[in-house]
């Protein structure tokens, strides 16, 4: 015990001196959160607050353009700046270069005229059907001209799609409004009153939001839930950095064959870097959870909300922790040079929070990769960790990801123990 006291005394000096290992395993990770929390967290409360910004020019004078305008503000996912009817589409794109617009919208001047025929089109053509109105004379209504959507090149797709969504579900309401309009006054000779056409449009069915979670709450996740403990296992990886330059520095230096003349082995020192470098990250994840829980509302960003099962995420983070601690080794023990240690650490720790769903869902990948992800030990993180703080389950409901993540470090322990007896360190 004595010994291996010792040697995690001087496991701690040498990492206190290591000022840029410091860097990277507390500072970065801390930025990453702060930035990357905030700017997801703008997203996802783009329809509240950070509203897109709209070019928006009505050519048409009639009333159906009006009720566009009007129901394209009411969606609420805009900030609109309208320009006048005169404007020609290469000022409008111009508008969209000086105003900072992702989107921009035109309403045809034939907008009114063309909708109301095709109303009066397929009005005609339901009553005769019903046998209301046996003029069989209605010729086809022309296709009313396309809304122009202008969009930033740099707009993602699935962005650029919930935006369609959006001005689609605005086109139903004015097209829906219309028709019902003219069949009222095809059979009743006279306009359809307010209320009812409130009452006929405006009734729709409501759609119940509900998160699933464990233990029966309603909290809807946050952009925090979602990103501390993604960059915290990440923040705990990287301390393959210093951990595994250390193992590499120790190899060059002859310590092993010194350590070979004393009454004690390499196998010890290990042993005591995983111990110093494991209680290392709890204390990443101690210091990342605290500054989600008080320093992110300080900032306008959403608290994090601990798990109840504080058991459970003691445990997943030191099984997390103790993980990453036997990758660095791991890698130290495998590369020549620090270079080594350090180029091959950091690429790989990043591919493989890439294949575990740290940086792209996991729900999205393609089948190809999913086997991959599998044996990305990050991914076993993520997903115990997600398990505690989005589905708000307890250790049980998470065993399967911990038994997975300790069957993965037992691996990564054995592939060390062969290295070192290869290269004769033990």
């Amino acid at each position: 015990m004595f010994k291996l006291i010792a040697t995690i005394k001087k496991d701690l000096l040498i990492l206190t001196r290591d000022k840029i290992g410091l860097l990277v395993m507390f500072a970065m990770p801390i930025l990453l959160a702060i930035v990357i929390t905030s700017v997801q967290n703008s997203t996802f409360e783009l329809v509240n607050d950070n509203k897109l910004a709209m070019v928006l020019c009505n050519k048409d004078s009639g009333e159906s353009g009006r009720q566009l305008v009007a129901a394209i503000r009411k969606i609420g996912m805009f900030d609109i700046d309208s320009v006048g009817s005169n404007q020609t589409d290469d000022a409008i794109k111009n508008s969209m270069h000086e105003k900072d617009a992702m989107v921009a919208i035109i309403i045809p001047e034939d907008f009114s005229a063309k909708l109301s025929a095709k109303a009066e089109n397929i009005t005609a053509k339901a009553l005769n059907d019903l046998g209301v109105n046996d003029d069989s004379s209605a010729k086809a209504a022309e296709n009313v001209t396309p809304i122009t959507f202008y969009y930033h090149p740099v707009m993602q797709q699935s962005f650029r799609q919930s935006i369609q969504g959006a001005l689609r579900s605005a086109l139903q309401i004015v097209e829906n409004k219309k028709i019902l309009q003219t069949v009222y006054l095809s059979l009743n000779d006279k306009a359809m009153p307010d209320s009812l056409e409130n009452e006929m449009i405006n009734n729709q069915v409501q759609v119940n939001e509900i998160p699933v979670s464990r233990d029966g709450s309603r909290n809807i996740p946050n952009a925090s839930q979602h990103n501390i403990p993604a960059w915290t296992i990440f923040a705990m990886f990287f301390i393959v950095i210093s951990l595994g330059s250390s193992v590499v520095r120790e190899k060059q230096n002859g310590s092993f064959v010194r350590l070979k003349t004393l009454p004690t082995n390499y196998i010890l020192s290990l042993f005591s870097k995983q111990v110093t470098y494991t209680f290392v990250t709890i204390f990443q994840a101690l210091i990342i959870f605290s500054i989600g829980v008080w320093v992110f509302p300080l900032i306008g960003l959403p608290a994090l909300n601990i798990p109840n099962d504080i058991v459970g995420l003691l445990l997943v983070t030191f099984i997390c922790g103790w993980c990453a601690s036997s990758y660095a080794i791991c890698v130290g023990v495998f590369a020549g040079t620090q270079e080594q240690a350090n180029g091959f650490g950091a690429v790989s720790v990043v591919m493989l929070a890439a294949l575990g769903g740290i940086m792209i869902p996991s729900f999205i990948m393609p089948d190809s990769l999913k086997i991959l992800m599998n044996i990305s030990p990050l991914h076993w993180c993520i997903e115990a960790y997600y398990g505690l703080f989005l589905e708000g389950g307890k250790l049980s409901d998470i065993i399967t990801n911990i038994l997975s993540l300790f069957a993965i470090t037992v691996v990564i322990q054995l592939i060390t123990v062969w290295g070192l007896k290869r290269k004769n360190l033990i």
